[in-house]
C-alpha cells in the first residue's frame, strides 16, 4: 500500500548532526509520515543510532549526495513525496503544502523561490529538453510534490544529472558561468522550465517561508513548538541553513542554531543525542552559554567594525552585502 505521503533525505557522516535535528523537527510539529533517508556515508555508530526512527538506504556510489536527492522518492514513493534537506530545521507542519501538491485532479509540485534568480536559456539544449521558459529560479532543498508528476520530474533528474560536471559546480571550482553551478538545483530548474511541466502545476512559495541565513529578522517565537514569526506576523515553514554548518564550524548563534539545539538535545525529542556529541557551543547550560557568547564576541565584533568601516561610502546596500558575507559565501 502507498502512503499518503512521506519525507525523503540525504545523509553522510558530517550532515549526521543536522539530518537528526531534521527528523526530531518534524516529530516535533507533528508529523507522524515515514521518513526515508539515503546513507551515502554514515558511520555504523550513526547508521545504529538512526535506526527505527528512519528507513535507511545504502548508497556507496561516490557521488556526491547534492545529486542523490532522487534515489530513495523513486525507490519508495508515496502519494506526496517530500523531498528535503537535511540542514533544515521544520518550525511548523508541512500539512498544507502536502495538500496544495495533492492538488484537486493534477498534482503540483511546491518549492520555495530561491532567494537570488536565476535562468539559462541554455539549460533546455543542454539538457535535451528543447525551448525554456523563465520562471521563478526555486530552491531544490525542499521539494513538496505529488507521486505522478514527481515521477516524471524526478526520473528526469536522475538521468540528466550526470550532464553535470561537478568539478565546476559552486561545491568545487565555483565557476561562475557554468550553466549548472547549482547543480541538481539548476537541473531541477531546467525541467520546470521546459514544456515537460505546465507552469500552473509549480506553486512557488516566498523565500521568506524557507528562509536562509542571516534569517533577517526572525525571531524564535516558542523555542517548545520550534515556531518562528517575523514582526508582521508571518511564520516560516522551516530554517534552511544551506551553507556553513553550526556544528562543523564556529559562527554566530542565530535562529536556526538555536532551535538545532532544542531539536536535538530536548527532553521530548524522538531521538535524542548524548550531549559530548555536539560542541560544547551547540549543548545546554551555564558553560555552553558562556561557548556561545565567547564565539558571538570573537566573530561578532570585528565583523561590527568591518561593517561600519566598509559601508561609510556605500550606504545601506553596502551594509545589507557585508551582514550576508557574515552567513558564508553566495546564497545558493
Amino acid at each position: 500500500m502507498t502512503e499518503p505521503a512521506a519525507f525523503y533525505c540525504v545523509s553522510d557522516r558530517r550532515y549526521f548532526l543536522g539530518a537528526v535535528g531534521l527528523i526530531n523537527s518534524l516529530r516535533l510539529v507533528g508529523h507522524s509520515q515515514p521518513i526515508y533517508l539515503l546513507d551515502c556515508g554514515l558511520t555504523e555508530a550513526q547508521r545504529e543510532l538512526l535506526e527505527g526512527h528512519v528507513t535507511l538506504l545504502r548508497d556507496q556510489s561516490g557521488t556526491p549526495p547534492w545529486l542523490l536527492k532522487t534515489i530513495a522518492p523513486l525507490a519508495h514513493p508515496a502519494e506526496v513525496m517530500v523531498l528535503i534537506d537535511a540542514d533544515m530545521i521544520v518550525t511548523r507542519p508541512l500539512d498544507e503544502l502536502i495538500e496544495r501538491a495533492a492538488g484537486q485532479g493534477e498534482g503540483r509540485l511546491v518549492a520555495a523561490i530561491n532567494d537570488r534568480d536565476r535562468f539559462r536559456s541554455d539549460w533546455g539544449e543542454l539538457l535535451g529538453l528543447g525551448p525554456v521558459r523563465r520562471g521563478p529560479y526555486l530552491s531544490s532543498g525542499l521539494v513538496v510534490v505529488e507521486r505522478r508528476l514527481g515521477t516524471e520530474v524526478l526520473e528526469l533528474m536522475d538521468r540528466l544529472q550526470d550532464r553535470v560536471d561537478f568539478d565546476r559546480t559552486f561545491w568545487r571550482d565555483n565557476v561562475s558561468d557554468y550553466p549548472f553551478l547549482y547543480g541538481d538545483q539548476d537541473v531541477l530548474n531546467g525541467i520546470l522550465a521546459s514544456e515537460r511541466v505546465e507552469p500552473e502545476r509549480v506553486v512557488a512559495l516566498e523565500h521568506r517561508l524557507a528562509p536562509t541565513p542571516p534569517f533577517g529578522r526572525l525571531r524564535v517565537a516558542d523555542r517548545r513548538t520550534l515556531r518562528c514569526r517575523y514582526r508582521d506576523g508571518v511564520e516560516p515553514y522551516l530554517l534552511h541553513n544551506f551553507f556553513r554548518k553550526p556544528w562543523l564550524v564556529r559562527m554566530r548563534s542565530s535562529v536556526y542554531s538555536r532551535l538545532l539545539t532544542r531539536s536535538l538535545l530536548g527532553p521530548d525529542v524522538e531521538l535524542r543525542l548524548p550531549p559530548e556529541l555536539l560542541p560544547l557551543r551547540m549543548r545546554t547550560g551555564p558553560l555552553a552559554g558562556a561557548a556561545r557568547l565567547a564565539v558571538d564576541v570573537l566573530i561578532g565584533a570585528p565583523s561590527y567594525v568591518h561593517r561600519r568601516l566598509w559601508d561609510a561610502p556605500r550606504g545601506r546596500r553596502g551594509w545589507a552585502d557585508a551582514r550576508w558575507a557574515e552567513g558564508g559565501g553566495p546564497r545558493a
